[in-house]
């Protein structure tokens, strides 16, 4: 499934969760003009009613109990009846009038209502709280009605109000209908929960894709930054899974052939880096004509010894390439000290022991590890810290440079040089053996010893006393 498609079901979910909630809405308006036609239907019915309202005869009513078997209760009782049957949704109809306790009324009639299971008619004088009801205080002045249903054990209803005036004009009372609106509640109650339910499921189902999304988007993503922090270390080989064909994939694609080409540009990198050494390595030899081939031998010795040690390919053939510069350092220093005949004073000594350090930084800017430089720089350190040129001890010195110490100095033993000649290959392995453990790590030494008395011998090279 290509990030295309999935970005369009994404808009596609998104587009049909806003016409849900737009459909949501659109129900709740709707809702709310029913309620309003309801509202102005009950306000037209009581201002009718109480147009028509006896007034002389509401004020004969007495404001008692007994005032219910009045003729003048009568006749205004039947007139709300009529009105009551002429619009079969009113439940029941009222009339009340202020007290001198204001917001405390009292009623005047209160026909029995159509359904006898209703709530029980009030007789006059009754007293009525009006306050729970703002709507019906403001009909004093003008009709009005309830904004919302109110609900009790005898069901939903919605009350309209009107003032009823005298001949002069001034408010005696105000009628309140009732309008069963059971079915309306119903039916809000219903849009209400149908509508809670689709928002539940929209957001829901929002949540699902985006987190399915969100996954999917990100796993590519998160494989993209572990490939370039891979790359970022060194690991020109790594690549990115590739799965399915879309846009994620495509780009996981052209990452990994990236690397691919960086890899393969390391590597041209390095056959170029070999070639300099070589050219160097060269140089180095030409000025001393006694250690010719010298830096091949050590580099030979000291891979043998790793391969002996259990090194990887990889670590033997860098530190076959860090022996071949061991001595690159001796470019600096002066010809005739290098090929003097006779011991050296201790001041030529010093100059001769800053080899390691000209061959760092010799090396420095063109090596492709910072460890070769490190390697070379130690490659004379001694086990017991008294080598040179950072008197570095133990575990502190490099193994790779602590292993091309031990092929230096056997292969320094067994070569000719101007101020003395080789020893044979015994007597340097006598040497080497009685140093082990004070010049050089007991580890390397015995792996030396084991390559030597096996005659096993490096790959294109010959160990040779």
């Amino acid at each position: 499934m290509s990030f295309r498609f999935r970005l369009t079901f994404a808009i596609v979910l998104a587009m049909l969760f806003v016409v849900v909630s737009g459909n949501m809405v659109i129900q709740r308006f709707l809702l709310d003009a029913h309620l309003e036609e309801l509202r102005d239907e009950l306000k037209a019915v009581a201002q009718t009613a109480a147009i028509s309202v006896d007034v002389p005869s509401l004020k004969e009513i007495p404001l008692t109990k007994e005032g219910k078997e009045s003729p003048a209760y009568k006749r205004v009782s039947d007139f709300l009846v009529r009105v009551r049957d002429c619009n079969p949704s009113v439940h029941y109809i009222y009339v009340l009038t202020k007290t001198s306790s204001n917001p405390l009324w009292q009623f005047i009639v209160d026909i029995d209502p159509s359904n006898r299971k209703g709530r029980p008619s009030a007789n006059p004088g009754d007293k009525y709280n009006a306050t729970r009801f703002p709507e019906m205080l403001k009909a004093w002045d003008s009709p009005s009605a309830d904004k919302k249903l109110e609900t009790d054990e005898w069901g939903a209803t919605l009350s309209g109000y009107a003032p009823i005036r005298d001949a002069n004009g001034s408010t005696v009372a105000v009628i309140g209908v009732d309008l069963s609106a059971d079915d309306f509640a119903l039916t809000s109650r219903t849009a209400n929960d149908r509508c809670l339910l689709l928002l539940i499921v929209g957001v829901l189902l929002s949540l699902v894709i985006g987190v399915v999304l969100s996954v999917q988007i990100s796993a590519p993503i998160g494989a993209l930054i572990e490939g370039t922090d891979r790359i970022s270390k060194g690991d020109l080989s790594y690549q990115v899974p590739v799965r399915g064909n879309d846009e994620f994939s495509r780009l996981a694609v052209s990452f990994n052939r990236m690397a691919k080409d960086l890899d393969k540009a390391q590597e041209q990198n390095q056959n170029y880096f070999y070639g300099v050494i070589q050219t160097l390595v060269r140089i180095v030899e030409a000025k001393d004509t006694y250690t010719r081939g010298h830096s091949e031998r050590v580099a030979e010795y000291a891979a043998g010894i790793a391969v002996k040690m259990g090194f990887s390919q990889a670590d033997v053939a860098f530190l076959r390439q860090a022996a071949l510069l061991h001595d690159i350092g001796k470019i600096g220093i002066h010809d005739g000290l290098l090929n003097k005949n006779g011991a050296l004073t201790p001041e030529e000594r010093d100059l001769i022991n800053q080899h390691p350090v000209i061959g760092e930084e010799i090396i420095k800017p063109v090596a492709l590890s910072p460890e070769m430089a490190a390697v070379i720089r130690s490659h004379h350190e001694r086990f017991d810290g008294k080598g040179y040129p950072d008197h570095l001890q133990g575990a502190r010195i490099n193994i790779l440079s602590q292993i091309i110490c031990v092929a230096d100095t056997y292969d320094a033993m067994t070569s000719t040089r101007a101020y003395r000649k080789a020893r044979s290959r015994e007597e340097a392995l006598i040497e080497i053996r009685k140093n082990r453990g004070t010049q050089f790590d007991p580890k390397v030494v015995d792996a030396f010893l084991s390559l030597v008395t096996d005659e096993v011998r490096p790959v294109n090279s010959s160990l040779t006393s």
